[in-house]
């Protein structure tokens, strides 16, 4: 690897280390940061919200606050599938640029918290102009495995998050 590719993954490693909630969709691994997820509960009646994007899975009653809810699947353009005692709302925190938004993102299971190590963090691969990677923080090399970290912040566009903080207004 030239120094110059592994002075910016090692830069990136260390903005990145840290702690991360690990969750998958399918086979793939993801990741987000500790600090960001509030808390993680069991599928529960969704109530859904007419005339919103289809990745809007719609609102549930979380200890009298009202949250909107996200299908990560469809998000990412995924096969949707059925629910499984698995299946959980993973509940975090979105920052906007006033405030901050509480939401729950739909996952097929989470795993375990990790400590991720700088060394274990490479900078987001290039997929070339068409692939929007902007919500990718980074890429943990864990053993056998490759986990996405995510930036919960970006994973909606600016318009999605207005869209969804709509919802519940």
């Amino acid at each position: 690897m030239p120094e110059d590719a592994q002075r910016v993954d090692s830069e990136i490693g260390e903005k990145l280390a840290g702690k991360y909630l690990t969750f998958h969709l399918g086979d793939e691994s993801y990741g987000l940061g500790i600090l960001k997820v509030q808390q993680i509960i069991h599928m529960q009646d969704i109530t859904a919200v007419p005339k919103t994007p289809d990745f809007i899975a719609g609102v549930i009653n979380l200890r009298g606050k009202v949250i909107p809810v996200v299908e990560l699947r469809r998000k990412f353009d995924m096969e949707t599938i059925a629910y499984t005692d698995d299946t959980v709302i993973i509940v975090v925190q979105v920052e906007r640029e006033e405030d901050t938004l509480i939401m729950g993102v739909i996952v097929d299971g989470v795993r375990e918290v990790l400590e991720v190590s700088s060394d274990h963090i490479e900078k987001t691969p290039a997929f070339g102009t068409a692939v929007d990677t902007a919500f990718i923080l980074g890429v943990a090399k864990l053993q056998e495995k490759v986990v996405m970290l995510l930036d919960i912040d970006k994973v909606l566009s600016s318009k999605e998050i207005e869209t969804v903080s709509n919802i519940t207004e």
